[in-house]
């Protein structure tokens, strides 16, 4: 064992004194796995970071627990055909649907509803096109769990007087009210006169879209200004906690159904749309991302352990003579191998190093500059530097098994 052992320390610090004799052509050397490693550690630190951005910024905007029902449910698993069936078949939700969800839905903590629409503000020579103007219940506060930063949210009381009142995003503030408090202030929707009552908190964007870009009233006066629409309202469900949250689309469902009288063959003729599907989705979306990119730069390490195999065989051709000489004193074919194998596979460990190191510098850098948290993820190093050290081996067999097999005589006769 002692022997073993004593081989393995020798054969480590020859190939870290070779090495080292050859600094620049060594680092020369692994630029190709140092790359290789590096990208392949930054593409999923941009992969995990991009899910981590998205999922997030969805809880921003939908909340947690959350599920909504619509006319059409916007699912990219949804074909085309099946698509314009589900077109021609929905009904639009209605006022009373929503009452009758609000009333029986025992697994639902909140139920509420939402209009859709958008208009154009000009205040004082100051436009602001295409704001998203959503008429909301009073509940919405705590479906979406919206932070409400100065003032409050809409009040029930108001929903039902449809009050003209509003809750304003951040983008609304910094255009008209950018230097003071816009509590109290006005802003006119469509010629109507809308006291602002409250404050959202930056919700940031995603896709270049901005969630700040928002004004919200009481769904009744929505309703006045814009009228019902081709889709109706869109009612949005709360569940209790998440272990109860299945159970409550799924009632919330039912009720739906019996509401309008469906049988049990026949399909929704409405949409529901499950927020925690749509963090699956993302899933599927960044895998198949790291399905196509990954193995592009892997590449990288490829063409890298070609090099090294290349550095190698000029290392073998170099290093004849010592090579005569240890088999001359002894040494067996299977010491020569494994010497050669322990110098390359010692090469393609260093590159893999200073490759994760240049990868912690770059997403550093990135997510200062982007604003977007990369991770660097465990599977990702253990995979760059496992296919790292698996390359230098692979790469280092061909030059060792030639080395293995010179004669001493002859080496020492080409010396």
């Amino acid at each position: 064992m002692r022997q073993l052992y004593s081989f393995y320390s020798d054969a480590f610090w020859i190939a870290v004194k070779s090495i080292l004799e050859h600094k620049l052509r060594a680092f020369l050397t692994l630029i190709g796995i140092i790359i290789g490693v590096a990208a392949v550690v930054v593409v999923g630190a941009s992969i995990s970071g991009l899910n981590s951005y998205v999922t997030t910024q969805i809880s921003k905007v939908l909340g947690t627990n959350h599920f909504m029902i619509a006319r059409l449910a916007f699912s990219g698993k949804m074909a085309d055909d099946a698509f314009e069936r589900a077109n021609r078949r929905n009904k639009k939700p209605t006022w009373d649907e929503y009452q009758y969800l609000k009333e029986n839905c025992k697994n639902c903590s909140e139920v509420g509803a939402q209009m859709f629409g958008n208009a154009d503000f000009s205040e004082n020579g100051v436009e602001m096109p295409s704001v998203s103007i959503s008429g909301v219940t009073s509940n919405f506060e705590s479906i979406e769990d919206k932070n409400i930063v100065e003032g409050r949210f809409i009040s029930a009381d108001e929903v039902v007087r449809a009050a003209r009142v509003c809750v304003i995003g951040d983008d609304v503030r910094e255009k008209y009210f950018s230097n003071v408090s816009p509590i109290g202030k006005t802003l006119k929707l469509r010629g109507v006169p809308l006291t602002i009552v409250g404050l959202e908190d930056k919700r940031g964007q995603l896709m270049g879209s901005s969630f700040n870009r928002v004004l919200y009233i009481p769904v009744t006066l929505h309703a006045q200004i814009f009228g019902s629409g081709d889709n109706g309202i869109t009612i949005h469900g709360k569940g209790r906690s998440p272990e109860t949250f299945d159970a409550a689309i799924e009632e919330a469902r039912v009720l739906l159904r019996n509401k309008r009288g469906l049988s049990g063959g026949e399909d929704d003729n409405f949409g529901l749309v499950n927020t925690k599907e749509l963090g699956s989705q993302i899933d599927q979306f960044t895998a198949a991302i790291a399905v196509v990119v990954v193995p592009i730069t892997m590449i990288i390490l490829i063409v890298g352990g070609i090099v090294v195999m290349n550095i190698m065989l000029v290392s073998v051709t170099e290093r004849t003579f010592e090579v005569g000489l240890r088999k001359a004193l002894g040494a067996t074919k299977k010491q020569i191998l494994l010497q050669f194998l322990i110098e390359s596979a010692l090469l393609c460990v260093i590159g893999g190093i200073i490759g994760l190191l240049l990868a912690a510098g770059v997403t550093q850098l990135i997510t200062i500059l982007a604003g977007m948290t990369m991770t660097i993820t465990i599977t990702y190093v253990i995979l760059s530097v496992g296919v790292s050290s698996f390359i230098g081996i692979v790469a280092g067999l061909y030059p060792a098994w030639k080395a293995a097999r010179l004669d001493p005589i002859v080496a020492l006769t080409q010396s």
